[in-house]
């Protein structure tokens, strides 16, 4: 294989900045360096950078949440107290200054995310990478990070042969384990703690779907009749109620979508992290659905007592509650006959319905990804203590969130805290409180 050195325009006793990934986080890293005045090189193994990024924007780029801080800082659960600085240094308003900065107006939609005005990501890519590209950002794309050499340069594979670059500062901005049609494969995981030591959590799928537990003899998951009638169609309104290791019942009002396989969408994947550590403490784990959310007990109850005469049970459930098409269909799914013409069964299982979950989908399909460097393998600037002058950033740190403007967010502020830190290093050769 040919090996190449770094261009020679990139002369070594200048002090450049290698970043490793051209997602949000790598960008926003990028961006804080170069406004600084430091050279910049940022290498992708795509042909182009913020790939995901474009697709978590084809329906609607959900930037940021407006909830007040506290709230949003909930939301990262046991990494709350690691994550509570970066995003403090930069809010969700911050991100909306930011944004504007750009060119690009937001809003608050009904559930109190934020989306661009014109909804869609690429315009926002575009002048984003306008402005880096002024400010004297070079990109390289097609190359593939493999690793460090023996003597500490950054090994890269490309279309070309393997090339080699010494940087004076390292940014690794990597991305998870999902969607690795878009770059985000986990490969770097192996070189990564073959060279520095450390510590890097198993990477797991996060705001993902479930598989089904069999729904009867000899079943792989849901029945061939509830397929064929409705798989992939929504389901809505429900909610879902589930039990966490604590015995705490945790109820959230949504929809979600029945899979060939089992259950995906924005209210599966709120509980997704606590439905994925049951099923790895217990083998499983059961959700119950709340088909008619805007009934009491009593009042379905009422209504499952009232005789119906010659009348179908669906007909009856349909003209009393308006209960039909894919919820009556889980029902006969999930209950028994005789559960079914037990009134009082009945109606507990419309307003508790439970579906037992035997697994997350593959974490390819994850629309994100848990796991990765631990905190206690970085300090507050995000450089990896056994490897000065590494920063890591992004998805590839060991936190998650549930979808709703929080993994951007969470993504940008660390890129930026990494970003500062390299800028700091380099400038001061030390790293003291994290700058402003």
């Amino acid at each position: 294989m040919t090996t190449q050195t770094a261009p020679a325009d990139a002369p070594s006793a200048v002090a450049r900045v290698a970043i490793v990934g051209g997602g949000p986080a790598g960008l926003m890293a990028a961006e804080v360096m170069a406004e600084r005045g430091i050279p910049v090189d940022l290498f992708d193994a795509m042909s182009s950078v913020g790939r995901k990024f474009l697709l978590a924007g084809r329906g609607g780029l959900n930037l940021t949440h407006s909830e007040p801080l506290p709230a949003f800082m909930t939301r990262f659960a046991e990494r709350q107290a690691a994550l509570a600085p970066q995003i403090g240094a930069f809010t969700p308003d911050a991100l909306r200054a930011w944004a504007k900065g750009l060119g690009i107006e937001t809003f608050v939609g009904t559930s109190g995310r934020v989306f661009p005005t014109h909804m869609k990501a690429a315009p926002l890519l575009r002048a984003w990478l306008h402005r880096l590209r002024q400010a004297g950002v070079r990109f390289h794309m097609r190359h593939r990070w493999s690793g460090w050499a023996a003597n500490g340069v950054l090994v890269f594979q490309t279309p070309s042969g393997e090339l080699r670059h010494k940087a004076s500062a390292t940014v690794l901005a990597l991305g998870g384990a999902s969607w690795a049609r878009l770059g985000s494969d986990g490969s770097w995981v192996a070189p990564l703690a073959q060279r520095s030591g450390a510590v890097i959590a198993p990477l797991r799928p996060a705001n993902c779907g479930f598989d089904v537990l069999p729904t009867g003899p000899d079943r792989t998951g849901w029945s061939p009749h509830l397929i064929q009638r409705f798989a992939g169609q929504p389901i809505k309104p429900v909610a879902l109620l589930f039990r966490d290791e604590h015995g705490e019942l945790i109820r959230q009002q949504g929809e979600f979508v029945l899979t060939d396989t089992g259950i995906e969408g924005s209210l599966i994947y709120a509980f997704s992290a606590r439905i994925r550590d049951q099923i790895e403490r217990s083998g499983q784990a059961t959700v119950l659905l709340d088909l008619l959310p805007d009934h009491t007990l009593d009042q379905v109850l009422a209504e499952t007592s009232r005789p119906r005469g010659p009348r179908s049970l669906s007909t009856h459930l349909k003209s009393r509650l308006g209960l039909q098409g894919i919820k009556m269909a889980l029902l006969h799914e999930v209950m028994s006959s005789a559960e079914l013409n037990d009134t009082t069964a009945l109606a507990r299982a419309i307003k508790a319905l439970p579906v037992h979950l035997a697994r997350p989908r593959p974490i390819d399909e994850a629309i994100s990804t848990a796991g990765g460097v631990t905190f206690e393998s970085l300090d507050a600037h995000n450089m990896l203590q056994s490897m000065p002058g590494v920063f890591c950033c992004g998805e590839m740190l060991d936190w998650e969130a549930p979808t709703g403007g929080y993994l951007l967010t969470a993504s940008m502020a660390t890129g930026r805290v990494a970003g500062l830190g390299a800028w700091q290093w380099l400038t001061e050769g030390k790293l003291t409180n994290p700058p402003d």
